[in-house]
Order: structure tokens, then sequence, then C-alpha cells
């Protein structure tokens, strides 16, 4: 017996409540970062051959920095929502899942905010 209500079902909420939520936001980091990565490796492949300044003077424009800023974001939320998945699906004992949770995230924040701030120093300096 089924005690689930068709709205319920319809909505395709399971015990947890907010799997929809995360899989949406996965994907659409996953979106975005298709044309973001297209730029950066054009980008790169534009740059072979240049020198320090040359790659300082492009990474220090305004619009390349915020493109910049954009791909690092979206990298580490897209790869930190990822990881939190495998964290949940092959790690039962509770203790060692939120130890993991918690140094995987305290990570990929002290990762992303390295790459943002170098950005940044290039754009200001």
């Amino acid at each position: 017996m089924n005690l689930r209500s068709p709205l319920a079902r319809v909505r395709g909420l399971g015990s947890a409540k907010d799997g929809t939520g995360h899989w949406w936001a996965q994907r659409l980091t996953a979106l975005a970062l298709v044309p973001l990565t297209l730029w950066f490796v054009a980008g790169v492949i534009g740059s072979v051959g240049a020198d320090r300044g040359e790659l300082l003077a492009w990474i220090g424009h305004p619009v390349t920095a915020g493109l910049f800023l954009l791909l690092i974001g979206a990298t580490f939320y897209h790869a930190a929502l990822g990881v939190q998945v495998v964290i949940e699906d092959y790690l039962h004992n509770e203790w060692v899942k939120l130890a993991a949770l918690l140094a995987m995230k305290a990570a990929f924040v002290v990762l992303g905010l390295a790459a943002a701030l170098s950005v940044l120093s290039i754009l200001f300096a």
C-alpha cells in the first residue's frame, strides 16, 4: 500500500526532500561550465607563445577576469556537489561521513578563494 499522495508522487520528492535541488544545481553548473571551459581553452590556445606580461594583461582585462571568476566559482561549486554525492554514497559511518563532508567543503572553499584572489590580485595590480 502506497501512502504517498498523488501530489507527492508528481513532485518526486524522496525521503530527503531535497535531492532534486542538488541534481538541478549540478546540471546548471555543468551547463554553465560548457561555454566557460570552451572560452578558457580558446584563450589558452590563443596565448601560446605569449610572454608573462601579455598573459597578465589578458587576465587583467575586466571582462576576462570576470569570466575567470565565473569559471572558478562554477568549477569549484560543481566539483563540491559531485564529491558530496560520492561521499554520501560510499561512506556509511555517520561520523566519518560528516568529517569528510566538512573537510571537502573547507578544502573547496579555500582553493576557490585562493584562485579567485589570484585573479583579483592580477586585476587590481
